[in-house]
């Protein structure tokens, strides 16, 4: 999962940063509104986490303009501001979720898991399709019962797929989901991850559409 992390705290974002890389997200970081606001303006993200204390532009105004331009990645803000006022305009401006400061690390990793249940119609964590058992909380994924042992950056191509069975997604939407701005990216890695994925979970696991990109066949 691709992460944009708008948060002006060193500290903070540090933490965050390092906790969501461990679990085997994508983190881009930014420090100010105005930037995030060029950021969501062309939004590959699949979540936002949103300070509204911003320099340069408040994360508010940030948040109204991309909701009114039609963004549509999940946003959770990570702010101080724990009165009722503050949630309630936060929620009104098109948050998905609020979390106030400070927090526990796996409080907002479950939020953003619920967050993103929540977004693609499921109440259940675990993602099941064809056979292919997926638990993002725990990161194990099984087929057929047995349990399939993969790779950060393998599961998180697997992710991606399943969340949207039938949908294609291009090479450079899933090198979204595997590496940052600054991350250098070898021109065949997502072959390489599908290949392998194949090769522990079957070749029918995912289909190549030539010239497009890759899918879970929806069946």
């Amino acid at each position: 999962m691709r992460v944009l992390l708008v948060e002006d705290d060193r500290m903070i974002a540090e933490a965050v940063r390092t906790a969501l890389q461990q679990d085997g997200h994508t983190v881009d970081w930014i420090r100010d509104g105005a930037s995030a606001a060029a950021a969501l303006d062309g939004s590959g993200f699949d979540i936002v986490l949103l300070d509204l204390g911003l320099p340069k532009r408040a994360g508010l105004d940030v948040l109204r303009e991309a909701r009114s331009r039609g963004t549509t990645a999940p946003v959770i803000i990570i702010t101080a501001r724990d009165d009722v006022q503050s949630r309630v305009a936060g929620l009104d401006s098109g948050a998905d979720d609020y979390l106030v400061k400070p927090f526990d690390l796996d409080e907002l990793a479950a939020r953003m898991r619920s967050v993103l249940r929540r977004g693609a119609g499921r109440g259940d964590p675990v993602i099941e399709h064809a056979g292919i058992r997926l638990n993002p909380v725990t990161h194990e994924v099984s087929r057929s019962g047995e349990p399939v042992a993969l790779s950060a950056r393998e599961f998180a191509v697997l992710e991606a797929l399943l969340l949207r069975p039938g949908a294609i997604l291009s090479r450079a939407q899933l090198e979204d989901r595997l590496y940052g701005w600054g991350g250098e990216i070898e021109s065949n890695a997502v072959e390489v991850y599908v290949h392998a994925l194949r090769r522990k979970l079957g070749s029918d696991a995912i289909r190549t559409v030539r010239g497009v990109g890759y899918c879970v066949p929806k069946r």
